[in-house]
């Protein structure tokens, strides 16, 4: 192929050629063509010589798709090369960039028609800015500028360079560039906008030219958010931006720019300026739209221009009303323009777009947990209690005087909260529990997929409703029963009118006085149970019913306090397990679950006018009852009725009623083990199958409620459950070795082996739940060795059930040292098969990857002894199994690795084997760890990593290692100390590694992780900025590397929700609320 010639560097490169095989690349021709093109442009691409070709390329070149190639070639070498190159080849690339950018944009014609190319040029002149100036390109902006007024279209294009150095600085620096870098740029950016502003203001009042105008309020809006602020208020900067406002064209992007400056926030030095400016906005708005405009409406036949605008004016009042609102609730006048304001707002947030809505409701969001206090009194609860009552009690003497600044401010704004209340009613998001839904066709179904957008929307919104029902429990208990009783009339009729409405009763469950709240759900739950009778049609009833089981589920308070409607509820869920609408008899046994989980003791006393317990009667009428739901069903029912036992105290009925409930399944199971005694052969019936399988799958559920009480049940089939797994082992081993690997995923084997992992998951959750007592793992642990371990350990690969290691796992967290003597029976049966067929690849049998690796974790964590006494080899085997595991790039994998290892690290520091352990493996771990730490598909590991290196450090620094961790007898240096010997190790693999850093930066950057070893924070921090530094991290997405500061923040938001009733719905908190 001719293309091949390219690869010669040596001469001036054939740019024809170059045209030609960038073409075949984008072009339709053969794949083969394009595959030769795209080896030959990505082996330029990497040559490192190839940037030098790069102006010679740009000058020859006509086509678009070839300069783009070379810029990219480029861009390559700055952002990983350029402080490495000699200074003139910096300056002639720097120089040639600046040059051809002044000539195409000096040109209408040209700026134009070469607007994509001119872009591209702006994005590398900034790349190279980042390394370049303020040190070695002092004369940038003053350079800059001076060009800017020389003609109106470089001035455009000066403006979009601007624009697009403050968005790297500002926006996307985090991950891109050292803390200092970022510093630095800021402080030039700051120190020189002098001349920026007075070039943007010469524009805004001299040029008539639109495209000028728009680059230059786009490019403002960049700025505005961190330029000194006399810039802003003390020129005539705001005033310029409100004449711009009415004028169509502009609308939009000064709008942007208003809003930027309302977000600012910089305490009470400018506030005249504030409210002059809000209010001159104000009057112009009025014009523009006027306060009696449908905006809902208006927005749904906008154009996108229209609706942009809408979208704008609702960041500009939430920006402004989130920092400013309390300089204008000062005078009448500006409370006058504030309430339009709000009013606005309101009508906004009605809008039928979700972004929209998301800004209002975040601003609602705000307003009202500042009305009623929450983050003044997260410290002082008494003041939390006393603000739930307001209205109903006199605030004199309030702590610190707030309460009369609280109580103003409640009466200012109570006209507006009021409307807000009706939105969040009208507009409430749908929460998990509800299951029920109607699709895009508009009919009534079961939901197959959760969203997450609208369970966070709904958890908003929730928190912003309790809030607004604190500030006025009348008014929400008015507008909720009054939008209730329209749905009986008829005249408000919808689902999703009632849907909304219902979801929104349920949401504010724990908010109001335990008076009010049953006076309120007597109402609610009698009028929801009369609109079921008088309404006709299976959807409309399939509705109604997921309302009433939606909101019940939500009271678990009120339903402990009245047992009449308690078992009406109960009774009426029973009535819905017979309702056979999609999503109606699931949501049925979710809610009856959820309902005896917060009820249960009601359920096993003789409650007045009855003559035995509740659960007694059920138990009676069970059969009936669960007569028509799936078996996923009548598990979620079981597991129920379990909890509803497990209240019971007295242990013969107890069991008593155990008996009972297991009565149907223990009948079929003895009918099914006597035929098989009689003919084994019955067990590979495929129906007698699927019956064993459902049997044990209701004694898991039962057994998950009843922990240890299940004891007598499990007694009883334990020893022919194993026979039947023993059973299906040799049956499943035998179709594979017949059938080869197909017959694995035959549906007969599958069949099978969920029966072997139903046995294994029922064994693993009774011990799991049972209190630890000796005498259960004596009776469970011997029977199983062989029928589970031993199979495991003869079985083919494809037949080992993963549910053998979690259950392993379990055994050994459960009982801890006791089964030190049984962990070489498990490591020989398990270790060596499972290593064999888990680190092929990272694909193979990913259910049994992590559950060995937490089966180590086990090992280590409770039986370590065990470990020491492995051979050598043997530990080896363990050790290399966690290095394979923190390299994988399943999270959880990761993880489990990562703690295992930090778990060995600890468990050996006090051992005696310690220095033997620390020479064989500590360098390779800090090798691996390195490895895995830069090379961006493990970010999530990052803290473990960080920890995993603080221990290394640690160790090295540890006056308690006296014995030299390197091999005397390999190492001919004798190192002073151990620390000395780590940080040669380190500094040698880092700069192999990186060889784009040198030297002084690798040493400086190990110092520092001596110096900090001690405190895990800085630690961090110098490895954070080492990332960056090596350029091994872009800033596509570092979150990861800031997880653990976001959990410390969700902590405290926990903290503060708990202090504020119902924050966290009743139905939600873990305690034991039941009475």
């Amino acid at each position: 192929m001719a293309a091949e010639k390219l690869r010669d560097l040596s001469q001036p490169i054939d740019v024809p050629l170059l045209d030609a095989t960038v073409a075949a690349f984008y072009g339709t021709g053969s794949k083969e063509e394009r595959q030769a093109a795209d080896q030959i442009l990505r082996d330029l691409q990497n040559n490192p010589d190839m940037w030098l070709q790069v102006v010679h390329i740009l000058q020859t070149t006509k086509n678009l798709n070839t300069k783009f190639f070379a810029l990219q070639v480029l861009e390559g070498v700055i952002k990983y090369r350029w402080n490495a190159l000699p200074v003139e080849q910096r300056d002639g690339m720097k120089n040639y960039i600046s040059d051809v950018i002044v000539q195409l944009s000096s040109n209408e014609a040209s700026f134009r028609v070469e607007k994509l190319y001119v872009n591209k040029l702006n994005i590398i002149l900034v790349q190279i800015l980042k390394h370049e100036w303020p040190a070695r390109w002092q004369s940038f902006v003053p350079d800059l500028v001076a060009a800017a007024k020389t003609s109106e279209t470089i001035c455009e294009n000066c403006m979009v360079i601007l624009k697009l150095l403050s968005e790297e600085v500002f926006d996307f620096s985090r991950g891109e560039m050292t803390q200092q870098k970022i510093k630095d740029l800021k402080q030039s950016l700051n120190s020189e906008f002098q001349l920026i502003h007075e070039l943007c203001l010469y524009v805004l009042s001299a040029s008539q030219r639109t495209e000028l105008i728009r680059a230059t309020l786009s490019t403002l809006h960049a700025f505005l958010s961190w330029i000194p602020l006399g810039y802003i208020f003390e020129s005539p900067l705001l005033e310029t931006l409100l004449n711009f406002f009415p004028m169509p064209q502009y609308r939009n992007l000064t709008l942007q720019c208003l809003t930027e400056v309302a977000a600012l926030n910089f305490g009470d030095f400018y506030n005249v300026q504030y409210v002059k400016m809000y209010n001159t906005f104000m009057v112009q708005l009025q014009a523009i739209l006027p306060p009696t405009t449908n905006i809902p409406e208006a927005y749904a036949v906008g154009t996108s221009d229209e609706q942009a605008f809408i979208q704008n004016l609702a960041l500009f009042f939430t920006s402004f009303f989130k920092v400013h609102i309390r300089v204008l609730e000062t005078s009448q006048e500006n409370v006058s323009a504030l309430l339009t304001g709000l009013e606005y707002l309101i009508n906004i947030s009605y809008v039928d777009d979700t972004e929209v809505f998301k800004v209002c409701l975040d601003y609602w969001n705000c307003l009202v947990s500042e009305l009623f206090g929450a983050h003044n009194n997260i410290d002082n609860p008494a003041v939390t209690v006393n603000m739930m009552g307001l209205q109903q009690m006199p605030i004199i003497g309030m702590v610190d005087g707030m309460g009369a600044q609280l109580v103003h401010r409640r009466q200012l704004f109570a006209g507006v909260m009021s409307k807000l209340r009706m939105l969040m009613i009208c507009r409430m998001a749908k929460p998990e529990e509800v299951l029920i839904v109607e699709d895009e066709n508009g009919n009534i179904v079961r939901e197959t997929m959760k969203d997450n957008d609208v369970l966070v929307q709904y958890k908003i919104m929730r928190e912003t409703l309790i809030y607004l029902a604190h500030l006025d429990h009348d008014d929400t208990e008015k507008q909720m029963l009054r939008k209730l009783s329209k749905q009986l009339s008829g005249e408000d009729w919808t689902w999703n009118n009632l849907n909304t409405l219902c979801w929104a009763i349920g949401s504010i469950s724990g908010s109001m006085m335990e008076e009010q709240e049953n006076r309120f759900l007597v109402m609610v739950i009698r009028d929801l149970l009369n609109l079921c009778e008088i309404t006709k049609g299976k959807d409309n009833k399939a509705v109604i019913a997921s309302n009433i089981m939606y909101v019940v589920g939500q009271y678990p308070r009120f339903l402990r306090a009245h047992w009449k409607f308690l078992k009406t509820v109960v009774n009426k869920l029973f009535e819905f397990m017979h309702e056979t609408h999609p999503g109606v008899q699931d949501m049925a046994c979710d809610t009856f679950l959820k309902i005896v989980q917060k009820c249960k003791r009601k359920f096993v006393i003789v409650q007045v006018g009855e003559s035995e317990p509740f659960v007694s009667e059920l138990l009676t009428g069970l059969p009936t009852t669960v007569a028509d739901l799936e078996p996923h069903q009548i598990h979620t029912f079981y597991e129920s009725v379990s909890q509803m036992i497990h209240a019971e105290s007295d242990p013969q009925k107890r069991d008593d009623y155990i008996l009972r409930l297991m009565d149907l399944p223990n009948q079929k199971w003895v009918e099914i083990i006597g035929k098989a005694r009689q003919s084994v052969d019955i067990l590979k019936d495929q129906d007698v199958i699927k019956t064993v399988l459902n049997i044990l799958q209701t004694n898991t559920s039962v057994a998950t409620s009843l922990g240890t009480y299940f004891l007598p049940q499990i007694s009883l089939i334990f020893l022919d459950m194993l026979n039947v797994y023993r059973m299906y082992s040799e049956l499943i081993s035998s179709s594979i070795a017949e059938g080869g690997p197909f017959a694995s995923k035959s549906h007969y084997v599958k069949l099978l082996r969920s029966v072997k992992r139903e046995t294994l998951k029922l064994i693993d959750t009774f011990l799991d739940k049972a209190e630890d007592q000796p005498h259960i793992g004596k009776q469970f642990v011997p029977p199983m060795m062989d029928p589970v371990l031993g199979d495991y350990a003869r079985n083919l690969p494809d037949a080992r059930e993963s549910e053998v290691l979690s259950l392993f796992a379990t055994i050994i967290n459960k009982y801890k040292g006791t089964m030190i003597d049984d962990v070489p029976r498990i490591f020989e049966a398990v270790f060596q098969c499972t290593l064999e067929m888990i680190t092929k690849n990272f694909e193979d049998y990913p259910e049994h990857r992590l559950k060995f690796f937490s089966l180590i974790r086990a090992i280590a964590t409770h039986c370590f002894p065990a470990l020491i006494r492995l051979s050598s080899q043997q530990l080896k085997l363990v050790m290399d199994s966690i290095i394979w595991a923190f390299r994988h790039t399943e999270r959880n994998i990761a993880e489990t690795g990562l703690n295992l290892l930090l778990e060995m690290l600890k468990n050996f520091e006090n051992s005696e084997f310690c220095i033997q352990f620390y020479r064989t493996y500590l360098l390779t771990i800090e090798q691996e760890v390195f490895a895995v730490l830069t090379d961006t598909f493990h970010k999530p590991g990052f803290k473990l990593h960080v920890q995993v290196l603080q221990k290394i450090f640690g160790l090295a620094e540890s006056v308690e290692l006296k014995e030299p961790l390197w091999d005397t007898a390999a190492v001919s240096y004798a190192y002073p100390n151990n620390s000395a010997f780590i940080r040669d190790y380190t500094i040698k693999l880092l700069g192999t590694s990186f060889p784009n850093m040198t030297a002084a930066e690798v040493t400086q950057f190990v110092t520092g992780l001596f110096e900090s070893h001690n405190d895990f924070t800085k630690f961090k921090e110098r490895i954070r900025d080492f990332l960056v530094q090596s350029k091994e991290f872009s800033a596509q997405d570092n979150k990861d590397l800031y997880a653990e500061e976001a959990a410390a923040q969700q902590e405290r938001e926990r903290q503060r929700m708990l202090s504020i009733p119902g924050l966290i719905a009743p139905s939600e908190i873990q305690d034991e609320m039941d009475s």
